[in-house]
Formats: structure tokens, C-alpha cells, sequence
């Protein structure tokens, strides 16, 4: 089993100021009087009334449940997930980098793919940690994170903490249960797992046993930001052993997810199936789009996500038309990596199915094929 920093092992540090949802649950009763907190209680917010109406007016009072208690009991209704074994935060970002504030200390190594979704080695730098990258594996119909390469790197570097998002971002590609299984057995003991779920939503296993796991030296990470279409308020959730969020409740900004955040979370989390529909309707949409441009001749990664990779001949071709979009208004994604630099990524919204919305790119795939 992994083991924690140091710093975090012992009392401290804790909470100073847990809220007040939290001290009604400790105490047992209701707190009918704020009398000693900042809150603006008593700012009339005519403006944002006038803006937004009363009903949300009423969640920007407050500081939201330090313990996002509400949040996670819907949670662990819906996905048969453990209460104990939930933490909620702002957001799937937030969660990379509280949980690397809470395994890693400055200097140790940590490793991921080279090109991965690419906030993790922003946060890993800004913690102070080693990156070091390991290149997809690639093949026809594959990119990949190489979980081989990852594995002996953890080894050879002695690494505190692997990290993969599977469904991967930017490529789509899914890692089966048991390859997770084993990476996790054949790491380091004292190696962290730290597996990116944002997308797991639109896996078509998403329900499976698998995914209610709470495995033992792995941090999975989830978000409400995909299928829940809460990106901007900014929440997600972790799934690990209690006593590792507990290390990660000491390091955690007390407040980070809004009184407004979990009031909306907690509404779409009560009307779910309105996000079962979605994600339906999101994956109708992926296989159509992935249709029309392979039909063009392109090759189209498969994908377990809310959006196609399309891989290209070079990474020149693929930064060209990535700026020819842009200018005419229609923003994709292409990697920032070298490495991934031939790879674009669309989503499968409404739009992107739209007569002549992507008429530069499929110019380009049709010249390309008929090239070959």
C-alpha cells in the first residue's frame, strides 16, 4: 500500500472552519442563528434578484456543506457507490490537484502519458514533481496510453504516483477493467494510482461492477462537468479508501464547491433520467459523426467519450486546419503536445452534425485520400 506524506500522517492539519452544516451534524440539531460568521447575510442582492430570481439568490448567502453531504448521498444512490469512500470537489482539475497535494512531495517523480489530458502535468510541475512522459502506442486503430511503458518507467524512476485517464483525452481509447486491475497489482507498492474518470459516463459498461471498485491505492476521479452538464459551476467527485480522503480533506480548500453548485448538482443528480438521455443522444451523435468522416476516408479513433479523435497524416496538416477552423468561428481541440500534434478532437454536439460546418476539414481528408 502506498504510503502518505509524512506531513499529513500525524493530527494535523485539520479543517479550522468545517461550517456549519457540519457542526449541525456533529452537535445533532439545527443552528437557527449566524451570529458569528462573514456570510453576507443581510446584502439585499436586488440586482442579482432582479437577474436571476430569488430561488438562487437564496444559495449565494451561505458557504456551501464543507462535506457536500447532500451531494454524495445522490451519488451513492444512483451508482451504488459507498458514502465513506466519496469526496466532492470543484471539479475534476480540482481533484487531480488535491490529490496530488495529498500523495506527492516536491521532487518525487511522477508519470503519465505524453500527451495526455494535460492539466495533470500543469499541476504535477506546479507541486514541484518530476514529470516524466511516456509515448502513446500507436497503431492502425489505436493510440494509446502504453500502460507497459508507463509501468517500467514507475519502476525505474521510483515513482510516487502513475496517473491515466481512461477514457483517455484526447485519443478515446478504453482501458479494460483487468488491464487497470493489473497496472494497479504490477506498480510499485509504494506507487499511487491516480485514474482520470471524467468521461466515464459514456462508457457503455458504466454501471458495471467495476465501476462502483474502491481498489486500493488508486484515486479515481469523476466529474459532473460531461454527461451532467455542470462545466461551469464546477464540480466532481473522488472514489477512494476512506483513509485516503481523509488525507485529502486536511489539504482541501474548505469551500470550494458553492452552496449554489451543490443545490444545482444535487437537482440534476434528482432528475437523472435527463442525463440517461443525454448521454444516449451524445453517443447517437458520436458514432454519426465518426460515420460521415470515415465515409470522407479519414481515420477515426474508436472512442468511448462525448467526442471523436481523428488522427492525420502529420501533425503540419493537422495545425493548419486546426487554425483554418478557428478563423472561420468553429473551435476544435488539437493536443498542445508534440507528440499528438496530427491528432484533432470534435464533439458530438448538435452542431457539429450541421451541412458544411466542418466543410474545410473534409476538403482537406477528401484531397488527402484521394492522394493515396
Amino acid at each position: 500500500m502506498p504510503r502518505f506524506p509524512d506531513h499529513l500522517t500525524g493530527p494535523g492539519p485539520s479543517n479550522p472552519f468545517p461550517g456549519i452544516k457540519v457542526l449541525e451534524r456533529r452537535i445533532g440539531r439545527e443552528i437557527p442563528h449566524r451570529l458569528g460568521s462573514n456570510e453576507g447575510l443581510d446584502m439585499p442582492h436586488r440586482a442579482l434578484r432582479e437577474r436571476f430570481g430569488d430561488a438562487m439568490v437564496e444559495h449565494v448567502y451561505c458557504y456551501g456543506d464543507s462535506e457536500a453531504l447532500g451531494v454524495r448521498r445522490r451519488l451513492a444512490s444512483l451508482y451504488g457507490l459507498p458514502l465513506e469512500n466519496t469526496l466532492v470537489d470543484a471539479g475534476a482539475d480540482s481533484l487531480i490537484a488535491l490529490s496530488l497535494r495529498s500523495v506527492a512531495t516536491p521532487g518525487c517523480t511522477v508519470v503519465s502519458a505524453s500527451g495526455t489530458y494535460p492539466t495533470f502535468g500543469y499541476f504535477a510541475r506546479g507541486q514541484g514533481c518530476h514529470l516524466v512522459e511516456r509515448p502513446y502506442r500507436e497503431a492502425p486503430g489505436l493510440l494509446s496510453p502504453d500502460l507497459n511503458a508507463l509501468l517500467a518507467s514507475a519502476h525505474e524512476h521510483g515513482a510516487r504516483l502513475v496517473y491515466i485517464a481512461n477514457p483517455d483525452n484526447p485519443s478515446g481509447h478504453l482501458h479494460s477493467d483487468e488491464e487497470i486491475r493489473q497496472l494497479r497489482a504490477e506498480l510499485p507498492e509504494e506507487c499511487w494510482l491516480l485514474v482520470d474518470e471524467a468521461y466515464h459516463d459514456f462508457r457503455d459498461d458504466a454501471d458495471s461492477t467495476f465501476s462502483r471498485e474502491v481498489l486500493p491505492g488508486v484515486i479515481r476521479l469523476r466529474t459532473l462537468s460531461k454527461a451532467h452538464g455542470l462545466a461551469g459551476l464546477r464540480i466532481g467527485y473522488a472514489i477512494a479508501e476512506p483513509e485516503t480522503l481523509a488525507m485529502m480533506m486536511k489539504v482541501r480548500i474548505h469551500y470550494a464547491v458553492s452552496t449554489l453548485t451543490q443545490a444545482a448538482a444535487e437537482t440534476v443528480l434528482d432528475h437523472h433520467s435527463e442525463v440517461e438521455a443525454h448521454v444516449r443522444e451524445v453517443k447517437q451523435r458520436r458514432e454519426r459523426l465518426a460515420a460521415h468522416f470515415r465515409d470522407l476516408g479519414a481515420e477515426v479513433l474508436p472512442s468511448a467519450t462525448n467526442f471523436i479523435a481523428l488522427r492525420l497524416p502529420s501533425a503540419e496538416l493537422a495545425g493548419r486546419l486546426n487554425q483554418e477552423l478557428l478563423e472561420a468561428g468553429r473551435l476544435i481541440a488539437r493536443p498542445a503536445h508534440p507528440d499528438l500534434g496530427h491528432v484533432l478532437r470534435i464533439t458530438a454536439v448538435e452542431d457539429a452534425l450541421a451541412p458544411g460546418r466542418f466543410e474545410i476539414l473534409e476538403r482537406a481528408i477528401m484531397e488527402n485520400s484521394a492522394q493515396r
